[in-house]
């Protein structure tokens, strides 16, 4: 699918996407945008990069947070927000930020995605990509949610990050750069609704690394970097999900950008 001709009406950042409410009234002029972050599971400092990543992101940007930080040390954990059925109610965006890799109930999981198919903007970070991944048929909306199916990732070593799109709003003026120690995702499958952003390398291991999603309308920007503090903590790195977060919500612009002093 040609994402560039696959959706009429607004076309912008590189990105061609259909108006929905959710982006048409996320917030006036002046208003900060409300966001939620959902965080917790295996295997992160969760406690640590929950500040780390708000306070670094509402430094560079007019961003208000609500944290849901739940179960931490396990890998089954059903978050409790995602109970309701008006959990994304009053929301401008959704964080994922957690690793619930063996949570086995699909209509809690239908109950995340519903917002999000209706056009409530996304952005997944890290982990986030290995939740629900105990059946790739039963959860099959999850991985078109974040728009890869991925399983895995190898030993911690750097990552070699290349930006294959320069000019886009989200990644214009990075610099490639190479990380500390870090996961590299292995990507099984990516889906036709993604527009990659960044490609990652350990050696000749290479893997999509921070991406744009389509789906069913609503924007999604996701990456897989994220698993240690001081990768969270870099400047570089709250710098591209700060971008991300504004482009989900359309408004990546000058008036919405803070000057980090």
């Amino acid at each position: 699918m040609n994402l560039k001709h696959s959706f009429p009406a607004l076309c912008v950042l590189g990105f061609s996407i259909a108006v929905s409410p959710t982006l048409s009234s996320a917030a006036d002029a002046g208003k900060p945008i409300r966001a939620l972050l959902v965080t917790g599971g295996c295997c992160h400092d969760y406690t640590h990069q929950k500040t780390i990543l708000t306070e670094g992101i509402s430094a560079r940007a007019n961003v208000t947070w609500t944290i849901v930080h739940e179960g931490d040390g396990g890998t089954a954990h059903r978050v409790g927000i995602y109970e309701k059925p008006d959990w994304s109610k009053g929301f401008d965006v959704v964080v994922h930020d957690e690793c619930n890799a063996d949570v086995k109930d699909k209509d809690f999981v239908e109950n995340i995605l519903k917002p999000h198919r209706e056009g409530l903007p996304a952005v997944n970070l890290h982990c986030t990509m290995h939740c629900y991944r105990v059946s790739f048929d039963d959860y099959k909306g999850w991985f078109e949610f974040t728009g890869i199916d991925t399983r895995q990732h190898g030993a911690q070593l750097p990552i070699a990050i290349t930006f294959v799109e320069p000019a886009h709003a989200i990644t214009k003026g990075f610099e490639n750069w190479t990380t500390i120690k870090e996961e590299l995702y292995k990507a099984l499958q990516v889906w036709d609704t993604v527009t990659p952003l960044a490609h990652g390398a350990q050696g000749n291991d290479k893997n999509l690394l921070v991406w744009l999603n389509n789906y069913h309308g609503t924007r999604v920007f996701s990456t897989t970097l994220g698993h240690n503090n001081e990768t969270v903590g870099d400047a570089r790195y709250l710098d591209l999900v700060t971008r991300g977060l504004l482009w989900s919500v359309n408004k990546l612009d000058a008036e919405h950008l803070k000057t980090v002093k």
